[in-house]
């Protein structure tokens, strides 16, 4: 538009200054031939007159389309100012409903600990305690009494004579390997449930670790998942151990973390020290072409250093000793001439840092590692902090308290019920979880002798709200309440929680057939029980019954 009126301005500048009668001549007279200027101005001045509304158009023309543009422009403001509070509250809509998922899932996370009292009705138990007879106290006492509590002597037998002939066979193993260039081993540790003692499943199996070093001037350098780096889910509760040479420093090293000139050489990390030949890693029971310690080589070499070592000290014992399992290095079986036998595990470990964390190769009977994610990546165990956390809680328990009475119950309803249905997904080792969790949040008082049936019945609440939400978390990892008394490594407490249900929610299958079980076991608890106090409430009310008459 600006530019049409332009046009116009400059047309009637220059008709004013053309016009003739504006600047006459200084001699100027009329012409006489008046009558042909005047017809020649007329037929100017019409031709103007015809370039002039040709210019209005032309600015009529360029207004409509500015004000079409201004319009279609206005439109769109105003479809952007609707839409964006359409936006704005669909966010907010958004985060509201998040903020009020993650609120349940945190009540619901929180609400287990509320686990009420020993007069709490068998409603509050949940879906599946409906319709369940549960023992009352006196069965429950009896059942103990008959079933569990005489095996506790049989277990204190067989561990000092798994201990005593462990240490024997590893004094052996020590004098058949080469100092030089064979792994280092050290003193066996009794871990698990034989040495907290809550087992009551015949066979009893003793479970003994035993740590490993490797010859010098090597070292162990190991590294968790929670060390830093990212490791992927299916990895979480994993390491890996590399194998260095003691003066190595990688870590301290600026070669490694910038990048040197072409003329400069780092001394301590050239390629000369570097590069090691392929056969000393794989003596060194690496994986191939790697620096990673690898769990098959390690069960290769430790069977053939224990039969080694049984074959120099069989003279002395009038049994034999043979391996119970191929898949597990050290699960061995001692067989007497009388046809007795005595399993136990003997499995090699490698030693976290300066603590009692240990990185485990293979768990016999055991499906907390049964799949690897390779053979360089090793499960971490916390047995040794289990054992200590249990005594140093039963310290401060009442007399006799019920907590390791529960668990054996448990264990011995649950073992008996996969006995009668097939295995389930749940471990004796999601028991002790369960009952570790409780000990933690229960009050001392609670766990006196005569509330068996209460502290039972909130191990039983506390496990189907696990499986129903598919969620039961590692004791010790993320536990940032962990007694001091303990000297745990902080950063395992500073870690993420560890969920030991995860495989529930990638295999539905197993996670059905450990529901169902479960089911069947609450349904079954009872006439389990009755199975074997039967007789036992009749003859001891009848001996009562004598007494006063």
């Amino acid at each position: 538009m600006p530019v049409g009126i332009f046009r116009v301005c400059l047309v009637v500048i220059t008709a004013i200054i053309n016009h003739p009668l504006l600047f006459p001549k200084e001699n100027g007279t009329v012409p006489e031939n008046t009558e042909e200027i005047i017809q020649k101005m007329k037929e100017r001045e019409e031709s103007l007159r015809l370039e002039q509304l040709r210019l209005e158009q032309e600015i009529a023309g360029q207004e409509a389309r500015q004000k079409a543009l201004e319009k279609a422009a206005k439109v769109v403001e105003e479809s952007k100012e609707e839409k964006v509070p359409w936006d704005m509250w669909t966010a907010i809509s958004m985060v509201i409903f998040l903020l009020i998922e993650l609120w349940r899932q945190d009540f619901q996370e929180g609400n287990w600990q509320d686990t009420g009292s020993e007069e709490d009705d068998m409603a509050v138990l949940g879906k599946a305690f409906k319709g369940v007879t549960f023992p009352d106290k006196a069965i429950l006492a009896s059942f103990y009494e008959k079933r569990i509590l005489g095996t506790t002597g049989d277990m204190a037998r067989m561990r000092e004579m798994v201990e005593g002939f462990a240490d024997d066979l590893l004094e052996a193993l020590r004098s058949v390997c080469n100092r030089d260039a064979d792994m280092e081993v050290e003193d066996c540790m009794g871990v698990g449930s034989m040495y907290e003692n809550w087992r009551v499943r015949k066979p009893f199996v003793c479970d003994l670790i035993v740590p490993f070093a490797p010859p010098e001037p090597y070292c162990f350098r190991s590294q968790t998942w929670c060390s830093g780096d990212s490791f992927p889910p299916d990895e979480q509760g994993y390491g890996t151990i590399k194998v260095c040479r003691a003066d190595e420093d990688v870590a301290g090293c600026i070669c490694d973390k910038t990048k040197l000139g072409e003329d400069m050489l780092c001394l301590l990390h050239s390629p000369a020290n570097t590069t090691r030949p392929s056969s000393e890693m794989e003596d060194l029971l690496c994986f191939k072409n790697t620096q990673y310690l690898d769990a098959d080589q390690v069960m290769k070499w430790f069977q053939i250093a224990v039969t080694k070592a049984w074959n120099r000290i069989s003279h002395k014992y009038e049994f034999d000793l043979s391996f119970s399992l191929l898949d597990s290095p050290g699960a061995l079986k001692i067989k007497f001439r009388s046809g007795k036998s005595i399993a136990f595990n003997l499995t090699p470990v490698v030693q976290y840092e300066n603590s009692d964390v240990y990185f485990i190769s293979h768990f016999p009977r055991s499906g907390l590692a049964a799949d690897l994610p390779s053979s360089t990546h090793w499960f971490l165990t916390f047995a040794v902090y289990e054992r200590r956390f249990i005594q140093l809680v039963s310290k401060m328990l009442p007399a006799n308290a019920c907590h390791v009475s529960c668990l054996q119950i448990l264990s011995f309803l649950h073992g008996k019920q996969c006995s009668l249905t097939g295995p389930s997904g749940l471990t004796n080792y999601h028991l002790k979880t369960v009952l570790l969790h409780l000990l933690q949040v229960r009050p001392c008082q609670d766990w006196a002798p005569e509330k068996l049936e209460a502290r039972l019945q909130d191990m039983l609440k506390f496990l189907e709200k696990c499986l129903h939400e598919k969620k039961l978390y590692h004791f010790f990892i993320g536990n940032g309440k962990v007694p001091a008394e303990l000297g745990f490594p902080i950063i395992f407490q500073r870690a993420e929680p560890l969920n030991l249900f995860r495989p529930f929610v990638l295999h539905r299958d197993v996670y059905r057939k450990t529901v169902d079980t479960f089911h069947e076991m609450l349904r079954n608890t009872s006439a389990l029980i009755n199975e074997y106090t039967v007789h036992i409430p009749l003859a001891h009310a009848n001996g009562i019954h004598k007494e006063s008459l």
